[in-house]
């Protein structure tokens, strides 16, 4: 598994906003992420929201973007629009559901599906909801501290 990029954002644009209209807050792209145990990653709006909650990190496929960009057409949409913490690649993240998992020395336990809400129709794409059904990333728990970093890309 190879992170490609890291995001953070200080509040929700989707989440508890149901009959509200959509936040304008950024996903803010990070050279280095504080993952801190049970908590979350450092300056996140997860971070601390409540005890033992199953979304500390949320782990999202490139392959996946990559293919919903070809599926919609998108250009110029960094994967950022999906909202997740870590961008990787090379894993099948629904393989990691119910398993712990290590990555650059920190340990995770994978907990649920970062399922696709019908906010992803209007920040993505029409039917983007029903594309990303059962490949909308992980939710994960943190297990221990330490920082993560995008690691360089090659051809």
């Amino acid at each position: 598994m190879r992170i490609r990029h890291i995001y953070i954002s200080d509040d929700h644009n989707f989440y508890g906003r149901h009959g509200q209209p959509a936040g304008e807050r950024p996903m803010l792209e990070l050279t280095e992420a504080k993952c801190v145990a049970g908590k979350g990653i450092l300056g996140d709006r997860f971070f601390d929201y409540k005890p033992d909650y199953k979304g500390q990190i949320t782990f999202f496929a490139h392959e996946v973007y990559r293919e919903l960009c070809l599926e919609f057409n998108l250009a110029d949409v960094p994967p950022s629009v999906f909202r997740r913490n870590v961008i990787v690649g090379g894993v099948d993240l629904n393989k990691l559901i119910g398993e712990e998992f290590e990555i650059q020395g920190i340990r995770f336990l994978g907990t649920v599906e970062a399922s696709p809400c019908y906010w992803m129709n209007g920040a993505v794409a029409e039917g983007a909801e029903e594309a990303m059904k059962g490949r909308g990333g992980l939710r994960a728990k943190i297990l221990s501290n330490g920082i993560l970093r995008p690691e360089p890309v090659t051809a």
